[in-house]
């Protein structure tokens, strides 16, 4: 009852009513009587009102079904098109909310910084420093995709895959579906578990998210190459092309297609293209020379290795690849500056060193390649190929019980993978040769239940069977191989083979440097097949670029190039060399071990 003795609020000047200065007074009137027998009669009145309660208003007119159609179609227009809708309806998890704003948020230039600096903490390999970062960020801004995609990369850089799985579907569920590049890690992680249709399902919903991101397109068409689907696959890099507009990455994979098929002038044009598109693309410069090199075009292709390294001066593959080129030509010498600037400008990684040290065995001493092979193991240790080279070497070198113990680290690290698989089958030939035959036959059952697609290991078990007077049983293994063997017409190698290049298998090394015997299946190449000009074109016809463009014939010369962009002296390279070599903490002195040129 305070309450209504309180005097009322002052009313408010006519500068700021809301209606005219006449109609303020007019209004004025009707509540503020003049006479005192009107006060008292509105004073009663003022009791009544605030005394009882008002009457309860009525309910509101029934929603017709047309006014209820058009607010839903209201509600519904959020920027997902009806494509995700049904697709996110598939997904139990896919409960679309949002995010509330999280009291004390800093501000949003921040995030950037953070992101940033768990960037800068994972090429450091401080995983656990960065993920504390990322999980900050996602804390703080739950409704941005960036901080999902870079905590499930971090999670995939260290072999936790199924942690990566539910960082990606919360990032989806927090985004509304609405941001292609988690759709798209998720597809791609899918996709390396071998999940394929699930993948393609992932890659759907980014194009939907966004018809414009050509990573999904080409991701996509990737996943369907490998399966054998060349027409879908062409399919899709087309639609990346109507889409996004294309990039190099687009030109590249169909120009790979064209060379696959046998048209090189197809293929040569779209890498024209794909340099055209931009100059910098170190991948599209080295896969147009590998074209070249299957067609022995070398001056070709050592010109278009120029053209990488200057494109990508500290690329390692673009140094790598360029020494096996050379290396295969037989110019050592030139094959080991290539590697050792490489490993200079990229000092933590290990295939250098790998190819640094089988091609220091091969044509210098086998213990200055075991300096190599350990240095590399230290740098990555659960990196396969490294412990395999290295048990091939002491294999060589008769040190059998090396041989075994570095043949089982490479099981040891991943029992199901391609290169545990050529593990197996070298293993059963060592066992084979040193007379446990027994031994030898389980493993190279062991190495067919991994891949049983390989032809050098049944080809070795039945020579194995044919050795003990059992041609029966190897005629057997030979019908085994033809009934079980995956034949597809559209071979997606060549698709596929550019991975061989950011990777560099074992078995490419190998076949470089003459160590294994030479697969029937390596004269089937469809490149090695296709017709060649009788009249070779010239060099600037084979890499010259459109009107629009130009790619003379330029001197390159590598020291100067070496001084300049890189500061290192080409002379200089041993002494260089022998300081990364002395953090290897070993008995002998790997200084003394290098090669001193004469």
């Amino acid at each position: 009852m305070h309450l209504l003795h309180r005097s009322p609020p002052p009313f408010p000047s006519h500068k700021f009513s809301l209606f005219p200065s006449h109609t303020t007074s007019k209004l004025f009137s009707l509540f503020v009587p003049s006479s005192s027998s009107a006060s008292s009669e509105f004073a009663s009145l003022s009791s009544s009102i605030l005394l009882h309660p008002p009457p309860p208003l009525p309910p509101p007119p029934p929603i017709t079904e047309t006014e209820e159609t058009e607010e839903v179609e209201g509600k519904g227009r959020v920027g997902i098109d009806e494509k995700l809708q049904e697709l996110a309806k598939k997904w139990p998890m896919f409960e679309p909310r949002r995010g509330e704003v999280v009291e004390g948020r800093p501000l949003d230039v921040n995030l950037d910084l953070s992101l940033y600096r768990a960037r800068q903490l994972t090429r450091r390999f401080r995983f656990d420093e960065a993920q504390k970062i990322l999980e900050r960020c996602i804390y703080y801004w739950p409704e941005d995709g960036r901080a999902y995609v870079a905590m499930g990369k971090l999670l995939r850089k260290q072999s936790k895959l199924e942690e990566a799985r539910t960082v990606y579907e919360k990032g989806c569920q927090a985004t509304q579906g609405e941001n292609a590049y988690l759709w798209q890690c998720w597809a791609d992680l899918e996709n390396k578990l071998g999940n394929t249709n699930k993948a393609r399902e992932l890659f759907d919903a980014a194009t939907v998210a966004n018809k414009s991101h050509i990573a999904a397109w080409h991701g996509w068409a990737m996943l369907e190459l490998e399966q054998g689907n060349v027409k879908k696959g062409r399919s899709l890099l087309s639609k990346a092309l109507k889409y996004g507009g294309g990039n190099e990455y687009v030109y590249q994979s169909l120009a790979l297609l064209e060379a696959k098929a046998g048209r090189c002038e197809e293929a040569r044009s779209l890498f024209r293209q794909a340099v055209k598109h931009n100059p910098k693309s170190c991948a599209s410069w080295l896969a147009w020379a590998q074209l070249e090199i299957r067609q022995e075009n070398n001056v070709a292709a050592r010109q278009l290795f120029e053209r990488a390294v200057q494109a990508s001066p500290k690329n390692r593959f673009a140094w790598h690849i360029w020494a096996l080129f050379e290396a295969d030509l037989g110019k050592i010498e030139l094959a080991r500056n290539l590697i050792q600037i490489g490993h200079l400008m990229n000092p933590k990684d290990p295939v250098l060193l790998q190819s640094l040290a089988l091609l220091e065995y091969k044509h210098s001493l086998p213990d200055l390649a075991r300096v190599l092979f350990r240095r590399a193991a230290k740098v990555d240790p659960r990196h396969q190929p490294i412990w395999f080279a290295w048990g091939w070497m002491e294999w060589k070198e008769g040190n059998l019980d090396s041989a075994r113990e570095l043949y089982r680290r490479v099981l040891a690290i991943d029992s199901k993978s391609v290169t545990a698989a050529r593990c197996l089958q070298a293993w059963g030939v060592l066992e084979q040769r040193a007379g446990d035959l027994s031994a030898a036959r389980r493993l190279f059952r062991s190495s067919l239940s991994v891949n049983s697609q390989s032809y050098i290991t049944w080809r070795s078990w039945a020579a194995l069977e044919e050795n003990q007077g059992n041609p029966v049983r190897a005629d057997e293994i030979r019908n085994l191989y033809f009934q079980q063997r995956t034949e597809v017409v559209d071979d997606p190698s060549w698709v596929t083979g550019f991975l061989d290049i950011i990777d560099p298998a074992l078995d490419r090394v190998k076949r470089l440097f003459y160590m294994g015997q030479n697969a029937s299946a390596e004269n089937q190449d469809p490149l090695r097949n296709i017709s060649r000009n009788e009249g070779r074109a010239s060099v600037e016809n084979l890499i010259g670029l459109s009107s629009s463009g130009s790619l003379d014939k330029t001197d390159f010369d590598l020291a100067s190039f070496v001084k300049e962009k890189l500061s290192l002296d080409i002379s200089k390279l041993d002494e260089h060399m022998q300081a990364s070599l002395t953090c290897i903490a070993e008995t002998e002195n790997p200084i003394r071990l290098w090669r001193k040129k004469t």
